[in-house]
């Protein structure tokens, strides 16, 4: 009896069973991708335009950077300085003075909390 209970079943009726099975499956794998496909079928072309508005930005931003370094190089920020009536510190005016020592407050000692701690073994 054991021998039957594992034996597969050849019949034509269960070959035709498992192939509109398998065929009803394929049908519906193909329907969910065709789905997939058309619900998302705008993702490519904005995908491409945000790889063009990255592009740009990318460029954008290495001229700025190559503006910024030329704007700043020591000799234009000295010529800015100047016309807007900033004097080299080499040149200015230097006092010096003693500083008073600082006033020490004490705080009056507060007594550091108390850590208890228990320990629970289980």
């Amino acid at each position: 009896m054991t021998a039957l209970r594992w034996a597969f079943d050849t019949t034509p009726v269960t070959w035709q069973r498992r192939t509109l099975r398998y065929l009803a499956i394929y049908l519906a794998l193909a329907l969910l991708l065709v789905g997939a496909r058309y619900l998302t079928q705008n993702v490519r072309p904005d995908l491409r335009a945000a790889q063009k508005r990255e592009e740009t930005l990318v460029k954008e931003r290495d001229t700025l950077a190559l503006r910024v370094q030329a704007a700043t190089t020591p000799q234009k920020v000295q010529a800015w300085a100047l016309e807007n009536g900033m004097q080299r510190f080499a040149e200015s005016r230097k006092t010096t003075r003693d500083l008073a020592p600082a006033a020490l407050t004490v705080s009056p000692a507060t007594p550091a909390p108390v850590l208890e701690v228990e320990t629970r073994w289980k």
